[in-house]
This record gives structure tokens, C-alpha cells and sequence, in this order.
């Protein structure tokens, strides 16, 4: 190879050792997917009724309830507060003394056109038998009242769908045991 020959060379391979031209080597890029969760698609919720479900599968191996169905602890502790959680979605109540579930309940909660209110509460007026002002003396056992303008916790029909006329219906000896274990100013806690 003749001298122009090595030039030739020897400039290709320096332009091959310094040339910036080629992309560099890519390693394949992938994106984190987003978890799949299995929440229900709350309105309003703060993550009591969510957690009540779980408990309801950990404390009972139950994942539901039928129609007019409830599920209650056989012991329950001596201490802690009570508390009560309302699942407007999937029409369950929850009851707990401190962190423990104690018992759960398939419910009924307003129709179209009333309202069972979202919201903190507490339990203002209990009375073991009351007739509903409003709606034609309706009995209202175990009636547990929460706002002034007469929405209760109460035994009454729990067809598996919202029915009521914003009263949360409970089976009778759900809310027999529920009325029991509650004081004026238990707190209620309502999502959906």
C-alpha cells in the first residue's frame, strides 16, 4: 500500500474513531404500568368503607352479603370507642369497637329522589321503638337517629338496593345488637 493508500486509511479510521454521528447504543425503555387497583369507584369516601370491606374478608372470609344477611363477632373487646361505617355503594354497614370489627350488616339506603347523606355523624336520639313523623307513622325499631331532620339508623327492609326515603335500613336483629352496643355520640362515618 503506497503512502496515499495508508493516508487514506489511517483518515478514515481516525474519522471512524472521533465521528459523533452514530446514535449510541439504546437500551430499551419500558414504563412503569400503573397497578391495577380493584377499588370501587367511590363518590366521596376517605377510606373507612373501603377498609371495612377488608376487614369484613379478614375478620369473617366473607366478600359480601345477601339481602337482609349480617355477620356478628362472638367476642367483642371491653374497651374502645364505637364506631359505625356506612357504605352507601355497596350497601353495607359496618360496625367496630376500636379497631375491631364486631359486626356487618347488608343494608338499604335512599331511593332516587331522597338523600342519605355523606358525611361524619353522630348518633343524636336512640329509642328501642319510634314512628316516623313523616312518612305515614312508619315504625322505626331500634331506631338511631343521626341528623335534626329525622335520618336514622333503624331495622327495616333490606332488599339488596337503595329503598328508603333516606333512613338507613338495617336487618332487625342486626339493628337490635347494633342499638346495644351504641351511646349517644357514637360516631357514624358515611361514604359512597
Amino acid at each position: 500500500m503506497g503512502t496515499i493508500g495508508k493516508w487514506l486509511v489511517a483518515a478514515t479510521a481516525a474519522m471512524l474513531a472521533g465521528c459523533q454521528t452514530a446514535p449510541s447504543p439504546r437500551v430499551a425503555e419500558s414504563k412503569a404500568v400503573a397497578p391495577v387497583l380493584n377499588e370501587v369507584p367511590y363518590h366521596w369516601t376517605v377510606g373507612n368503607a373501603p377498609q371495612a370491606h377488608k376487614d369484613l374478608v379478614a375478620e369473617f372470609r366473607r366478600v359480601g352479603l345477601k339481602p337482609g344477611e349480617y355477620v356478628w363477632a362472638a367476642t367483642a373487646p371491653a374497651e374502645g370507642d364505637t364506631r359505625i361505617v356506612v357504605d352507601l355503594l355497596t350497601q353495607m354497614t359496618y360496625v367496630y369497637r376500636g379497631d375491631k370489627l364486631l359486626g356487618a350488616a347488608s343494608m338499604s339506603s335512599a331511593k332516587t329522589g331522597h338523600i342519605t347523606p355523606y358525611g361524619y355523624w353522630s348518633i343524636l336520639e336512640k329509642r328501642p321503638f319510634y314512628r316516623s313523623k313523616k312518612y305515614d307513622n312508619a315504625p322505626m325499631p331500634w331506631m338511631q337517629r343521626i341528623d335534626e331532620y329525622g335520618i336514622a339508623l333503624h331495622g327495616g327492609g333490606t332488599p339488596g338496593y337503595p329503598e328508603s326515603h333516606g333512613c338507613i335500613h338495617l336487618p332487625m336483629k342486626f339493628a337490635e345488637k347494633l342499638y346495644g352496643l351504641t351511646s349517644i355520640g357514637s360516631k357514624v362515618i358515611i361514604e359512597g
